[in-house]
């Protein structure tokens, strides 16, 4: 495992790091999240990402007592959240979701610290642009959520690149914590925003990034060939906006074209798909997610296919993808 520095930050993150959406609590027990955790640790991560919003907080309560259960010393390991769409859905929920205010922001982090049982936060993240509230009024919550030591660095999530610079740019005219990360999905079909769009931040402004959905929800596993398997992520009923997408045919046909390259180089099509994300160098870190034991440690084979993917296996990949790719 190699560890590399989160944008111009001095933190280091593994280059595969573990997250929570969708499994824990749906999928995930505590039991289940301990045993993964503790083999994510020793196979050399040691960084594990989460959201206030998965599974309406539960995610941050398994996490938490995994955490608990494991007894590690707190400065081995980095853990995130993400703030914007609340709790509260229902009855009085204005000022509680789809946000980034001053008055949410500031409930918000203790929120997660008690679900979670920790001190502080390593990264925080506004998980998605909030068009209603000035950029300004954000930057300062989050820059003063720094400043109380609730959270040590703050990012974006599936912002514009406009928007990050503007964050940015705000940050250093009030001699504010600026923000250091964001977290966009990144993968084989899905690729301008990474490498098109942000393309003169990573300079500019020392942007790092921890990215999502390396496997595409796991259609770049190759299991949507044949339909929506049960027990898949796809079946969930709470995850059934992913299934036209997982099962559309061309991108399943792309992906029957990646077996052989990834077969070719001693693995498989989601350790390829994985590995093709890791060799990019703006690319901090590559967030996995994982229902099973087996399947992280399947996942982790990306690593020694990450120094495989040559310029010459690279175009072989991108003969099979690139036209999908958005």
């Amino acid at each position: 495992m190699q560890y590399r520095r989160l944008g111009r930050s001095g933190l280091k993150v593994s280059e595969l790091s573990l997250g929570s959406w969708v499994t824990y609590h749906n999928q995930v027990d505590v039991k289940s999240a301990t045993e993964m955790l503790a083999a994510a640790m020793d196979a050399g991560i040691n960084f594990f990402d989460n959201a206030e919003v998965y599974a309406q907080g539960k995610s941050e309560v398994v996490m938490g007592e995994a955490f608990k259960a494991l007894k590690w010393p707190r400065l081995n390991y980095v853990v995130s959240t993400k703030f914007f769409w609340g709790l509260d859905r229902e009855g009085h929920a204005t000022n509680r979701k789809d946000t980034l205010n001053r008055k949410y922001l500031m409930q918000a982090i203790d929120g997660s610290l008690a679900r979670m049982g920790l001190d502080f936060i390593d990264l925080v993240y506004c998980h998605r642009p909030d068009p209603q509230t000035p950029i300004e009024e954000t930057v300062w919550a989050m820059s003063d959520m720094i400043s109380r030591g609730k959270a040590l660095y703050w990012g974006t999530s599936e912002w514009s690149a406009a928007d990050i610079r503007a964050a940015w740019e705000i940050a250093e005219r009030h001699h504010l914590h600026k923000p250091v990360m964001e977290q966009p999905q990144y993968h084989l079909f899905h690729r301008k925003r990474v490498e098109e769009e942000y393309a003169r931040l990573y300079d500019d402004i020392g942007l790092g990034l921890t990215t999502w959905s390396p496997l595409a929800s796991g259609l770049l596993t190759g299991k949507y060939r044949s339909g929506v398997p049960e027990g898949s992520r796809g079946a969930l009923e709470n995850m059934a906006f992913l299934v036209k997408g997982l099962t559309d045919k061309a991108k399943n046909d792309a992906v029957a074209a990646l077996e052989p390259i990834a077969r070719d180089l001693g693995g498989n099509v989601a350790q390829l798909a994985i590995a093709w994300v890791n060799r990019n160098p703006r690319v901090s870190t590559v967030i996995l997610g994982a229902s099973k034991l087996g399947q992280l440690q399947d996942n982790l084979g990306a690593l020694a296919l990450t120094p495989k993917l040559t310029p010459e296996v690279l175009e072989r990949i991108d003969a099979a993808t690139l036209a999908l790719a958005a």
